[in-house]
């Protein structure tokens, strides 16, 4: 814990002192102006969709340069931010994650909006409550509410333009996940796969194993059967999206366990209790991406 702390807090002061650097590619989109560059970006593209196809896949489509621009705009893009964005299906509880990583309680005064049913109809833009720190969190509207099929999900909502995104996962793993990290995975974008409410799937858990918390006030039990419980969960949730990620042809990638109450005391008072997941290491591994791969320090400048 202390040795986490500690490295969040040094990526906290380095990201301070640097400055972000460009995604290789929209930058190579961004200066394909000339014909010979058109003509073999088209050819990549083509014998890329060809591929897909033979495969079955859904094809991916390469934005142009004006639509970089106008997500960018729409965004409200800053060259000197770093813009993470939380994606994924209806229900999954991307505003609660939003307002916990910035600090927020739901009730508290700035926070994204959050219901029992999808709330987000719009992307919601938030600036860091720590305003020290150079970032700005998106609240990405929920795949399923919108009249778009999964794979469209990605380049209608704009998520090429972001630095890093975070992809919520359900208690599913659906096809829009699995567009949504093939898509950054072709964009260059960094990605963590995210499944909050740990505490809520937990419980169930216990339930489901014959613990009743009206009936049974044994702690030892409780304990016992807590942890459990906590085993199944963690193990489970990592051999279903490893399965996943392995059927689509997709790199083996860490998934995070988190619950938002605990999230919120690592962010507000740096303090974890005993039933946290992953919470402090995806802060950690988040403060690594903006400081390792899209920030350089002044002096290294040209």
């Amino acid at each position: 814990m202390g040795q986490l702390l500690a490295k969040i807090l040094a990526d906290i002061a380095a990201i301070q002192n640097s400055r972000r650097t460009n995604n290789p590619t929209l930058e190579a989109i961004a200066t394909a102006n000339n014909e010979e560059d058109k003509v073999k970006t088209a050819q990549q593209a083509q014998r890329e969709a060809e591929e897909r196809l033979r495969r079955g896949i859904q094809p991916v489509v390469i934005p142009t340069p004006e639509e970089v621009t106008a997500a960018k705009a729409r965004m409200q893009y800053q060259d000197s931010l770093f813009h993470f964005a939380v994606a994924g299906v209806a229900g999954s509880g991307k505003s609660s994650l939003v307002n916990a990583i910035r600090g927020l309680r739901n009730s508290d005064t700035g926070a994204a909006p959050t219901g029992v049913v999808e709330t987000t109809a719009t992307i919601g833009r938030y600036r860091d409550s720590n305003r020290r720190l150079p970032f700005v969190w998106y609240d990405i509207p929920g795949a399923g509410t919108l009249n778009q099929p999964g794979w469209q999900y990605f380049n209608n909502q704009g998520l090429f333009v972001f630095d890093c995104i975070i992809a919520l996962v359900g208690d599913r793993f659906t096809q829009t996940d699995l567009a949504i990290l093939e898509n950054c995975r072709r964009f260059q974008i960094p990605t963590y796969i995210v499944r909050s409410k740990a505490d809520f799937h937990v419980l169930n858990l216990m339930n489901d194993m014959g613990y009743d918390s009206d009936d049974d006030d044994d702690e030892s039990r409780y304990e016992t059967m807590y942890n459990l419980a906590r085993e199944r969960y963690i193990s489970d949730t990592q051999a279903t999206v490893q399965q996943n990620l392995g059927d689509a042809m997709l790199p083996v990638q860490k998934v995070y366990l988190v619950s938002n109450k605990v999230l919120l005391s690592a962010v507000k008072k740096r303090t974890l209790p005993k039933t946290a997941l992953d919470e402090m290491e995806l802060l950690k591994d988040l403060l690594e991406e903006a400081c390792a791969r899209r920030c350089v320090a002044p002096e290294d400048e040209a």
